[in-house]
């Protein structure tokens, strides 16, 4: 007979071990893992001990499971000051505590792994779950999480982590078949930080799409997703009369851009159609954007589902390992098609 010592050192522990162990079927195991009431509590304890000796979950949080206490899912982020990460917090907040979860928050420096790694030295006790958010380096993978804890990220990879994503390559092809769709000959890019790679995802799908339907490609100009790098760089696209369309990375440095034109006489959408992504500012810029929305609530909403979904030993083994937010084009006023040439 397997002894609890080689279940934990020979593979990973499953739903069924544990059921095992403690002498009850899989889905008892998952009715006290979700802190179903229709449990006796003898057969709770027996399952909460056998999840701590085998090491199923850690074991502060079998001791939340069996003093009844609100549990805690913890959200590891940086650059909570932009709006994209705000609304993905507030969503993930607002789902957890439907769902009966306290949040706290882990404030990382910057995405470096070192500083992720420094900040999760301060994971609560009580943590039963985590959320990875703005993880836009090529390192997620050295991210250490604590062994047993189930974890998510906010990212269209396929992790070692189960992760939950917005259709970047998606989006980005929306923006630039519309603007050739109207006549335009090519799109420039006001690319988002050459390390993020959110902005690397929609700069290749850009280039992609210009290639595929022949067009020529231009250099991609960068900025830092904020409203002053789009509007230094929009001077410099604006003092072009070769653009005619411009594809921005975001809906800040979109912003930024609109003011530039406007300040150099060069109309929208009359002269330059201009295409955003988020849609966070669209609807309330002159002239209205067009931008790629992301669905930053049914993000937030996702991630804790997929997160919550590993605390049930029976339904987490079909969970998929990543999930991806389709993309959406929001037409509005800020496209057309390209100026007649003057003879």
């Amino acid at each position: 007979m397997t002894t609890v010592q080689e279940m934990r050192a020979t593979r990973r522990v499953r739903a069924q071990d544990v059921a095992t162990l403690a002498g009850v079927s899989p889905q008892t195991v998952s009715r006290v893992v979700n802190g179903a009431t229709n449990v006796r509590p003898e057969t709770r304890d027996r399952v909460i001990d056998a999840m701590t000796k085998l090491g199923y979950a850690p074991s502060q949080a079998a001791r939340a499971l069996r003093s009844g206490a609100l549990e805690t899912l913890g959200v590891a982020v940086h650059h909570l000051a932009r709006t994209g990460e705000a609304r993905i917090m507030e969503a993930v907040a607002r789902t957890a505590h439907r769902r009966g979860y306290a949040v706290t928050l882990l404030d990382a420096s910057s995405e470096d792994v070192g500083d992720m790694n420094r900040a999760l030295q301060h994971l609560g006790h009580d943590i039963a779950g985590l959320v990875l958010l703005s993880l836009e380096t090529a390192d997620v993978d050295r991210v250490q999480v604590p062994p047993h804890l189930p974890v998510v990220a906010a990212d269209s990879r396929d992790l070692r982590h189960p992760s939950v994503g917005f259709d970047q390559r998606g989006g980005a092809h929306l923006a630039v078949a519309h603007l050739l769709g109207l006549g335009h000959r090519t799109v420039h890019l006001l690319a988002g930080p050459e390390a993020s790679l959110q902005a690397r995802e929609r700069e290749e799908e850009w280039r992609k799409s210009l290639e595929a339907a022949g067009r020529h490609v231009p250099e991609p100009v960068h900025g830092d997703w904020t409203h002053a790098s789009g509007y230094q760089i929009g001077r410099t696209l604006a003092a072009d009369p070769h653009v005619t369309a411009v594809f921005a990375a975001n809906d800040e440095m979109a912003a930024g851009l609109l003011r530039a034109l406007h300040e150099a006489g060069r109309r929208v959408p009359a002269d330059v159609s201009v295409v955003g992504f988020d849609d966070i500012l669209g609807g309330y810029l002159w002239p209205p954007l067009t931008t790629v929305h992301q669905d930053f609530e049914s993000m937030g909403e996702n991630l804790v589902r997929v997160l919550l979904r590993q605390l049930d030993p029976v339904r987490s083994a079909s969970e998929p390992a990543t999930a991806i937010i389709p993309a959406r084009l929001v037409i509005r006023s800020s496209t057309a098609a390209p100026p007649t040439p003057t003879l």
